[in-house]
C-alpha cells in the first residue's frame, strides 16, 4: 500500500482484504494531506458507495480471473499542479490505465450527464498526453453510476456503466500476462500539464521551473525564445538596433514567449541584466498579470510607458529591451493625436526612442493574426514599415519569411521562421480549432463542417444551446471542486440584444481594473468569473483564457443565409473617429471570443427571432446541442 499526501494506492488483493473502516481511514488521511481539510459527509458517503461497488465487482471477478489481483488501485489521485482535479479511481492493469469516475446521481439531468462524461474524458486525455508514464499506454475513461443498475453505453470514447455492468467491462479489459509497465513508477511519474498563461507567468517570476511540455516543445517555444536571446546579445555586443517580430495564431504562446524572454534578460541565466520590460496595450491583460505577480515591475501598460517616454520627451527608460504584446494593434498617428495630443504613431515613437538610447536597443513585437479590434489599430503591420522609413537609425529586422515582404524599408533583414508560432497551445490538443474559427468567420460552411468533428475528436468540446441556465449548469457540474479551473461569460461589446435575456453587457461587463480578480480569484469568490454574474468583452479577454467559456452570441454578428452581416454603426459624435472597416472589427471581435477556451466552449445563442438563422447556421456545422 502507498499512502502519502500525493498517492493512496494498493494492490487489488490488499484492497479486497481490507474493511471499509480501514480503507476509509486511509482515504481520509490522504484527502486531508491534499486539501488540509476533513471530507464532508457527502464525500464520505460517496466513497463508501465506491468501495462497496468495487469490492463486490472485483471480488467476484478475481475468482474467475486471478490475474486481476496483480492490478493496482489508486484512489483520489490528484493530478499534480491541478488542484481539485482528482479522478475517483485509477486501475492499473498489465497494459493499460482505466480511469473510473463514480457518480451517485440516480437521476442525473442530461446536461449533468454530458458534464460527467466530458469530465472523465478530460482526465483520460490529460493523463494520456501530460503524464510521463502514460505515453504509449491505452488510457480508457469509464463513467460509473453507482445507483443506476443495468446501464451500459458507449458514448464516444467514454464507457458508461452501472454497478452491475462494471464487472463485464473489466472482464474484457483485464488480460492475463506479465506487466508491461511498472505500477510504482507510474504512480510517481511526472505530470506536466499545459499551464495557463497566468500560471506560467507566476511560476516564471517566482523562479519555479515551467513544466517540460511535449506540446510546447513541438510548437517551438524554446527555439523562439532562444532566437530572441541571441538577437539581444548581438544588439548589445555590437551596439546595434534590432526589431524582432514574432507572429502566431491565437493561443500559440506569443505572450508566454515574451514573458520568458523578459525573464531570461532580468532574472534568468542570460546575464541578469534587468534590461527588459513586457509592455501591452491590453489593459485587462496587464491588470491580470500584475495581479497574479503582485507587482508592476516586469509588466506595464504600453500607453503609460509611451506617455512617459514618447512624444520627443528627453527622459529615457532604464530598459534597453521592450517587448510589445499585440504590436499589430499599435496606434496610428491619428489615434495618438486624439488620445495623447501629438501626431506620432506608436511605431514611430518606439523607433525614435530606440534611436536615442545610449549604445543599443531592441524592440520585440508580438504579432497576433486577425485580432485588431479597436479603432486606430487597423493599419496593422504597415505602420511599422512606415516607422522604419522615418527612423534616424538603421534597424535590423528579424521576422519570419511570410511577412518579410511587408518591410521593404528595413536596412537589413534576418529571416527566421522560428519566430512564427503556428500551433495553438491554449486548446490542449485541438490543433484545428483556429482553422475551424477561421472557416466559420469566413463563411465557409463546408470547411467549417468538415473541421467540427476533427476539433471534437481532439478533445475540445464545442456545444450549442439556446438555454443559458443549461450552459451554466454544465460548467458548474463539470468543474465542481476544481479550484484551478476557470469558466465564465463572454460577449461582444456591441451585443446590445443580450440585455433582454438578463445579460446587460454595459452594466454587467467587467472593466479592465476588475479583470485581475475576475480571472484569478478562486471560484467561490464573489468577484470570480466562475460566479457567472458578470461578462467579459473582447476587450477584456483578449490575450487571456478560460478553461470553458460560455460565449453569448450577440445581434451584432448575424448569419443572413449567405454571409455574416453586422449592423451599420451610428455616425460618431463630433470629434470621434469612425472605423475604417466596422464589419472587419466585428469579425475580429468574434475571432477573439471564439479562441479563449482551453477545454472547450459553449455557444449560447439567445432564443430570439433575429438570431434564428444564426442558430440554424451553427447547427448546420454539426455542432452538438447541449442536452436539456
Amino acid at each position: 500500500m502507498t499512502i502519502s499526501p500525493d498517492v493512496y494506492a494498493q494492490g487489488v488483493d490488499a484492497f479486497l482484504q481490507q474493511s471499509l473502516a480501514e480503507w476509509d481511514q486511509g482515504l481520509r488521511a490522504h484527502h486531508q494531506g491534499l486539501t488540509g481539510e476533513q471530507p464532508d459527509a457527502g464525500q464520505v458517503r460517496a466513497w463508501a458507495n465506491c468501495q462497496r461497488v468495487l469490492q463486490d465487482v472485483l471480488g467476484e471477478l478475481a475468482e474467475a480471473q486471478p490475474e486481476l489481483l496483480a492490478c493496482t488501485l489508486a484512489f483520489e489521485y490528484e493530478l499534480p499542479r491541478e488542484r481539485g482535479r482528482r479522478p475517483d479511481v485509477i486501475l492499473l492493469t498489465r497494459d493499460r490505465v482505466l480511469v473510473l469516475e463514480f457518480k451517485d446521481h440516480p437521476f442525473p439531468t442530461p446536461v449533468e450527464e454530458a458534464a460527467h462524461q466530458d469530465q472523465v474524458a478530460a482526465y483520460a486525455r490529460d493523463l494520456q498526453h501530460y503524464h510521463a508514464a502514460s505515453h504509449g499506454l491505452l488510457v480508457r475513461p469509464v463513467l460509473v453510476y453507482a445507483q443506476r443498475p443495468g446501464l451500459r453505453e458507449q458514448r464516444g470514447e467514454v464507457t458508461v456503466v452501472g454497478p452491475d455492468t462494471l464487472g463485464a467491462y473489466l472482464r474484457a479489459e483485464v488480460q492475463a500476462g506479465p506487466r508491461q509497465f511498472d505500477h510504482d513508477a507510474w504512480l510517481n511519474a511526472d505530470y506536466a500539464p499545459l499551464p495557463s498563461l497566468v500560471s506560467a507567468a507566476r511560476r516564471l517570476f517566482e523562479h519555479e521551473p515551467l513544466p517540460a511540455i511535449r506540446r510546447a516543445e513541438s510548437a517551438g517555444i524554446e527555439e523562439t525564445v532562444a532566437a530572441l536571446v541571441q538577437a539581444a546579445r548581438q544588439a548589445h555586443e555590437r551596439g546595434e538596433h534590432h526589431l524582432a517580430l514574432v507572429t502566431g495564431v491565437p493561443g500559440a504562446g506569443k505572450t508566454l514567449v515574451g514573458l520568458q524572454f523578459v525573464y531570461a534578460r532580468t532574472l534568468g541565466e542570460d546575464d541578469g541584466a534587468r534590461d527588459a520590460v513586457f509592455l501591452s496595450g491590453n489593459g485587462p491583460l496587464v491588470s491580470v498579470l500584475q495581479h497574479a505577480l503582485g507587482h508592476k515591475v516586469f509588466v506595464q501598460g504600453v500607453h503609460d510607458f509611451l506617455k512617459q517616454y514618447g512624444a520627443h520627451r528627453k527622459r529615457l527608460p532604464e530598459e534597453h529591451i521592450w517587448v510589445y504584446d499585440e504590436a499589430q494593434r499599435a496606434w496610428d498617428a491619428q489615434q495618438v493625436l486624439e488620445k495623447r495630443g501629438h501626431a506620432t504613431s506608436e511605431p514611430e515613437d518606439f523607433l525614435r526612442l530606440g534611436a536615442q538610447m545610449p549604445g543599443w536597443a531592441m524592440l520585440v513585437g508580438l504579432i497576433g493574426e486577425g485580432q485588431e479590434i479597436y479603432i486606430g489599430e487597423e493599419g496593422g503591420l504597415a505602420g511599422w514599415n512606415a516607422a522604419l522609413e522615418d527612423s534616424d537609425k538603421s534597424w535590423i529586422l528579424h521576422a519570419p519569411q511570410k511577412i518579410i515582404h511587408l518591410f521593404p524599408n528595413a536596412a537589413q533583414v534576418v529571416s527566421n521562421d522560428a519566430l512564427d508560432l503556428t500551433v495553438s497551445l491554449r486548446s490542449h490538443l485541438a490543433e484545428d480549432l483556429y482553422r475551424w474559427v477561421r472557416a466559420l468567420l469566413d463563411g465557409d460552411e463546408a470547411e467549417a463542417r468538415g473541421l467540427t468533428e476533427r476539433v471534437q475528436s481532439q478533445g475540445f468540446e464545442v456545444y450549442l444551446t439556446r438555454d443559458l441556465e443549461a450552459a451554466k449548469a454544465y460548467v458548474r457540474t463539470r468543474y465542481e471542486d476544481a479550484e484551478d479551473k476557470r469558466y465564465g461569460l463572454l460577449a461582444s461589446s456591441k451585443a446590445s440584444n443580450l440585455k433582454t435575456v438578463g445579460l446587460d453587457t454595459w452594466n454587467l461587463g467587467i472593466k479592465a481594473y476588475q479583470a485581475g480578480p475576475w480571472f484569478n480569484n478562486p471560484p467561490a469568490d464573489p468577484k470570480s468569473c466562475c460566479q457567472l454574474t458578470h461578462i467579459a468583452s473582447e476587450f477584456v479577454c483578449q490575450g487571456l483564457e478560460l478553461d470553458f467559456p460560455i460565449l453569448c452570441w450577440g445581434g451584432d454578428l448575424k448569419w443572413d443565409g449567405q454571409a455574416w452581416v453586422s449592423p451599420v454603426p451610428r455616425t460618431p459624435a463630433a470629434g470621434k473617429r469612425a472605423p475604417e472597416d466596422p464589419h472587419r472589427l466585428r469579425l475580429n471581435s468574434y475571432r477573439v471570443l471564439l479562441t479563449r477556451g482551453r477545454d472547450g466552449m459553449i455557444l449560447y445563442v439567445p432564443d430570439q427571432r433575429p438570431l434564428d438563422q444564426t442558430y440554424g447556421h451553427l447547427r448546420a456545422l454539426e455542432l452538438p446541442e447541449l442536452p436539456l
